[in-house]
């Protein structure tokens, strides 16, 4: 676990721009038209037809896309009633969660209110803003008013995620956990330690799972709650129970199958939890310090399936895994109210979700690859991208279904879609290029077949439909790698370039490499022992058509990597070279850069080859090419050096190919900003145009710009490197690269190979 010192947190707090969210716009705002439109007089003609129709405030304004989140500071965390004021980093940080899980705005509210009646008068007056109220550490028994009567009053959306957020993550994990237990929810016995709102709130959804109340035994402060004593509450009376033979914790636990603590730390003992039933499920949800420490639980005895609200330790119960994704589908369906059906679809959809294979990118963030349904896995971890489409898709469904919706969705898939691209998860460039290989796949071979990347890679793609993925490596060691990784290689076929039963594949194919290259001083004995080195062999596979193409790079050096595949499969007729493009796909549009990584110091020969490349590739993608050849100066300025050979290739270029929008050198901002470019050098062929490829002067400056943005912006996808100018599909991949980025490079690959096929069947 991080340790976090106060130092830290209040410098995290005040440096830079205090506070940790703000308010940015999302339409233009640069011209005089931009603000007439924003304001006055253009935004008359929005609010005239929300006047006419309210429903229409969804379409003009965020109404839709916005949360309060509204405290009066009486509880927070674990701090107590420290004051409206006091609270509002917390509800800072909540509106965060919501902003990056989410993709939702929030304004947090806080009141300097504690009558329930004044407080909810105020947020009943200034509901109109929002498409939904999310209350926050709001104490009890305040806090049960407050939420029905706003519930009741307002059509917008109300959740109080104290009680229902714990509520839903954790009765996912009582399903589940049940569910590994073998145990019949009807029959369980039940312990709830804690008689707050959310141990309430948990307690009435456990019930609606199935847990029957003659089998729950809750405590407060003062002990078991007894239907006899005096003044209950009307919340805890529910949960009273009839017994009379218990009245403390060591009693009430004997026996009992599923602890849920949430009270305060270290009241649970070792010994309490071995007088537990058998597989015993505990549930230490106090935090920060549990109400045992994980490590005495498991000590206790072997069979205990644990779960606590840290992250540091297995099935962290974490109202993030609900909270943002809840309020997503309730506000993509213009609901009404966030109802218990909706409640019930998120917990059904979050504990499914922990029995899918887990994806890759969880596997990462906890350095682990042994996460499967079990014992220490039965709640999906915070990180899990599926999250925000299946968990918001199941809650919008059930606001449909339990007539709360005001808007239906009618495409699901769409709108999974949506999802993904608004977090940044996946684009419609991407979501392309991996539907578009599917419906063609192609065998492909991946050299560094061992490498847990590639093979995570090459599973996946299998997986998605993508490709027939061929590993290269000794298959015991690859079974083994398989085996600790969790990944299912079946259908993978596996190549042991060195095993005695390729001899005859390597001799055939050293002894065409021989004879191409035999000008070039090659041999067949010494053709031969390249056929050992996985990309002679993989390239000479793809070559020979025992395969349609060959990703690389993981381990290989790019000069390597190069000097084989100009060996093995060749330039393109009519080119000199090949070269690489990183696709870049950015907020403010799709762009293409090269050459990113083959060609070192190019002349102007070479340049134009990049460029006619770059051209082709653009093309390639549905793209239509709009090029800027970049340099430090521009059309001229200066005549020495790189500039010079950039200015040379232009003119070579727009000689050649009279049609194709292309112009340079220039500098990098002329070349990004039309409005610049055309009041400074209305003269250029990219006259009004938007340029979308830039072919830079060397390998330097176009690795570093696509590395400079990739640092700079992580919302930025990059795709890449791609191969241009080979005979044969032939593909690298950085060494740092993603399984997502192989994966991404596959398809791209696979393209190549299907558009191959296809030009020779033409001819």
């Amino acid at each position: 676990m991080v340790k976090i010192t106060e130092e830290a947190a209040l410098a995290y707090h005040a440096n830079g721009r205090p506070g940790k969210i703000e308010v940015k716009p999302t339409k233009p705002y640069r011209t005089q038209t931009d603000l007439s439109l924003a304001y006055s007089p253009g935004v008359a003609y929005p609010c005239l037809q929300i006047q006419k129709n309210p429903d229409d405030v969804y379409k003009y304004t965020d109404k839709g896309n916005l949360v309060a989140v509204i405290s009066n500071g009486t509880a927070v965390l674990g701090l107590g009633d420290i004051g409206a004021m006091s609270g509002k980093p917390v509800m800072e940080g909540k509106g965060l969660l919501f902003k990056i899980y989410g993709g939702i705005d929030v304004f947090d509210i806080e009141l300097n209110e504690k009558d329930p009646e004044k407080f909810c008068e105020t947020v009943e007056r200034i509901a109109p803003t929002f498409g939904g109220i999310n209350l926050e550490d709001i104490k009890a028994p305040e806090c049960f008013y407050i939420e029905e009567r706003l519930k009741k009053n307002l059509d917008i959306p109300v959740m109080h995620d104290d009680q229902h957020g714990t509520a839903i993550i954790s009765a996912a994990g009582l399903k589940n956990a049940l569910e590994v237990a073998g145990k019949d929810i009807t029959k369980v016995r039940l312990v709830v330690n804690g008689a707050g709102a959310a141990a309430i709130s948990c307690t009435k959804l456990y019930v609606a799972l199935g847990v029957k109340k003659e089998n729950i035994i809750m405590l407060d402060s003062k002990g078991v709650i007894t239907s006899d004593r005096p003044n209950l509450t009307p919340q805890k009376k529910l949960f009273a129970t009839d017994r009379r033979d218990v009245h403390n914790l060591a009693e009430a636990i004997k026996g009992a199958d599923v602890f849920v603590g949430l009270s305060k730390g270290n009241i649970l003992t070792q010994d309490m939890i071995r007088s537990m039933a058998e597989k015993p499920i505990v549930f230490a949800l106090a935090n920060p310090v549990p109400e045992i420490s994980y490590e005495d639980a498991m000590a206790s005895r072997p069979d205990v399936l644990m779960s606590t609200g840290r992250s540091d330790y297995p099935n962290q119960i974490n109202n993030v895994i609900g909270f943002p994704y809840i309020f997503r589908g309730a506000l993509d369906v213009h609901a009404k109210a966030i109802n218990e059906e909706m409640k019930m679809a998120a917990v059904n959809a979050i504990a499914d979700l922990a029995k899918q294979p887990i994806p890759d990118i969880v596997n990462e963030v906890y350095h682990v690859n042994d996460l499967t349904f079990g014992p220490k896995y039965f709640i999906p971890k915070p990180v899990d991208p599926r999250l925000i489409t299946e968990v918001s898709a199941a809650v919008a469904k059930a606001a449909m279904e339990s007539g709360v919706a005001r808007t239906p969705i009618k495409d699901w898939t769409a709108y999974k879609d949506h999802l993904r691209q608004m977090l940044g998860q996946e684009t419609k460039l991407t979501r392309t290029l991996h539907a578009t290989a599917a419906l063609h796949p192609q065998r492909v071979v991946f050299a560094e077949g061992g490498h847990p990347t590639m093979m995570k890679a090459a599973v996946q793609a299998q997986q998605e439909g993508i490709c027939h993925p061929i590993l290269l490596g000794n298959p015991d060691r690859l079974a083994r790698i398989a085996n600790r990784l969790k990944l299912d290689l079946s259908g993978v076929e596996i190549i042991d370039m060195r095993a005695d039963k390729e001899q005859g594949r390597r001799a055939t194919y050293a002894k065409h490499l021989a004879e191409k290259r035999a000008r070039q001083g090659y041999t067949f004995e010494e053709a031969y022992d390249k056929m050992y080195e996985r990309n002679y062999f993989g390239m000479s596979m793809v070559e020979q058509g025992d395969a349609d193409a060959f990703i690389t790079g993981l381990y290989t050096k790019y000069s390597n990597t190069i000097k084989v595949a100009k060996e093995v499969v060749g330039v393109r007729k009519d080119y000199n070279t090949f070269a690489t493009m990183h696709i870049l796909n950015t907020k403010k549009g799709v762009y293409y850069l090269a050459d990113t990584l083959i060609n070192r110091h190019p002349d102007q020969n070479v340049l134009y080859d990049v460029a006619r490349l770059s051209a082709h590739t653009v093309r390639f993608f549905n793209d239509e090419p709009v090029m800027a050849m970049i340099s430090y100066s521009n059309f001229g300025t200066d005549e020495i050096g790189s500039p010079q050979k950039v200015h040379q290739t232009v003119e070579m270029m727009q000689h050649d190919y009279p049609d194709l929008a292309i112009d340079g050198e220039m500098q990098v901002n002329f070349a990004l900003d039309k409005e610049l470019r055309d009041a400074k050098y209305p003269f250029t062929r990219l006259k009004g145009k938007d340029v979308n490829t830039l072919v830079f002067p060397n390998m330097s400056s176009a690795n570093s710009s696509y590395k400079l943005m990739q640092s700079l912006d992580p919302d930025v996808e990059i795709i890449g490197p791609i191969q241009m100018g080979l005979n044969k599909p032939i593909h690298f991949t950085d060494f740092e690269a993603s399984v997502r980025d192989v994966v991404n490079v596959t398809a791209v690959a696979v393209i190549d190979a299907y558009v191959d096929k296809v030009k020779k069947e033409k001819k």
